[in-house]
Parts: C-alpha cells; structure tokens; sequence
C-alpha cells in the first residue's frame, strides 16, 4: 500500500514551495523586503518571518495569488535575459518607457504586476 498525502499535508507542501520560490525570485530580481512586502501586501516583519520559515503564503490567500504573479515575473525574465542575473537586476532597476517607471515600481501595485507580466509575455512571444 502506498503512502497518499493527505489534503492538509499536500497544501502545507504547496505553501512552502511558493514560499520558497517567491523569496529566491525576489532576490534574483534584486528585491528589497520592503519591495516585497508592497507587492505581497504583507508587513516587512511577515517577509523576515517568510525567511526565517516561520510563516507560509497560504494556497488560499491573496498574497498566494501575488506570489505567483512575482514567480511568474521572475520566471519570464529570466527566460528573456538567458538566466543572466545582473541583467535581471538592471531590467527591473532600469527606466521602461513602455511601462513608464521601472518594473520594480509597477509591481508594488496589482494593475502594475499585471502591466508588467503583459509586458514581459509580449516580448516572450514567438512571431
């Protein structure tokens, strides 16, 4: 008989996963805790607990939804720039005409994380 997780333990899994992958993209894309904490909305001390393991983004919560969003940034960037992490860094610190501030200020809001995604699935797709 084989081991099945339970729906609690899969959940816990999932929350630790995105957790994990939400704080290495934000330092990947050279992130404050403060920059994180606007796009998660979430306090700075909830970013220091994220760290340290003591708190999880919960599959059902908003700053879940948020995290996803940023890994989704992070992913798409990082597939534009060939994994180059200094490039990364210097897109989301650099001035986007496009988006009119740079990246890392648009993603502080939700409508400027979407502009944001579009922006970066836009120069993703193949023509």
């Amino acid at each position: 008989m084989t081991y099945k997780p339970s729906a609690n333990e899969r959940a816990a899994d999932k929350a630790a996963v995105v957790t994990k992958a939400v704080l290495r993209s934000a330092d990947r894309l050279g992130l404050t805790a403060k920059t994180l904490s606007q796009v998660l909305g979430v306090s700075e001390p909830t970013i220091s607990r994220m760290k340290k393991g003591a708190f999880m983004v919960q599959e059902s919560s908003k700053e879940f939804e948020l995290a996803v969003l940023l890994i989704r940034v992070f992913r798409s960037l990082d597939a534009i720039v060939g994994g180059d992490g200094r490039a990364a860094k210097d897109w989301m610190n650099s001035e986007n005409t496009v988006l009119g501030d740079q990246p890392k200020n648009r993603i502080t809001s939700i409508s400027g994380l979407m502009d944001v995604i579009a922006y970066l699935d836009s120069r993703r797709a193949v023509l």
